[in-house]
C-alpha cells in the first residue's frame, strides 16, 4: 500500500505562488498557465493550491523587499519537504530594474535555495510551465 500512495503522490504535486514584492507582471502569467486552456499547467499532473501547508512546489515572482522579507521566509517554512523552488521573472534571480533600490533587502537565493530559474520580464506562459516541467522532475527526484 505504502509504494502505491507514493506513485500517486509522485504524478501529482501542488504549486504554490509567492509574491515577494512583484510589480504583477509575473503574477499575471502565472495565473494564464493557471487559467487559460492554451497554457493549462494542469496537463503535466499538478495544480495550484491555496496553502503552502499542502504545496510540494513553489513559485515566487518578484524582487524581495524589506518589507515582506521576513514574511516570505515564514511562508516557505511552511511548505513541507520535499520542495522545489522555482524563481519566476528576472526580480527575484537578480533583483531586476530594482536592483540595489533601498526597498530590495537581496536577491531570492540569498535567503531561499531556488531549483529553477525563469528568467524574463515577465516570462511568457511556455516558458514558466517549462520551468514547472523541470521542477515536477527536480521535486520526483527528491521524492
Amino acid at each position: 500500500m505504502g509504494e502505491l500512495l507514493q506513485n500517486i503522490v509522485k504524478k501529482s504535486p501542488w504549486i504554490y505562488r509567492i509574491n515577494a514584492g512583484s510589480c504583477n507582471g509575473c503574477d499575471v502569467e502565472m495565473a494564464t498557465t493557471a487559467l487559460i486552456p492554451r497554457y493549462d499547467v494542469e496537463r503535466l499532473g499538478c495544480r495550484y493550491c491555496g496553502s503552502p501547508k499542502h504545496a510540494d512546489i513553489v513559485l515566487i515572482s518578484g524582487p524581495v523587499t524589506a518589507v515582506v522579507k521576513d514574511k516570505v521566509l515564514r511562508v516557505y517554512d511552511e511548505i513541507p519537504n520535499p520542495k522545489v523552488v522555482v524563481a519566476v521573472g528576472i526580480c527575484p534571480i537578480s533583483g531586476g530594474v530594482f536592483r540595489e533600490s533601498y526597498s530590495i533587502a537581496n536577491q531570492l537565493d540569498a535567503y531561499i535555495p531556488v531549483d529553477v530559474n525563469v528568467p524574463g520580464c515577465p516570462p511568457r506562459p511556455q516558458a514558466i510551465i517549462d520551468g514547472i516541467a523541470m521542477a515536477i522532475e527536480i521535486w520526483r527526484k527528491k521524492f
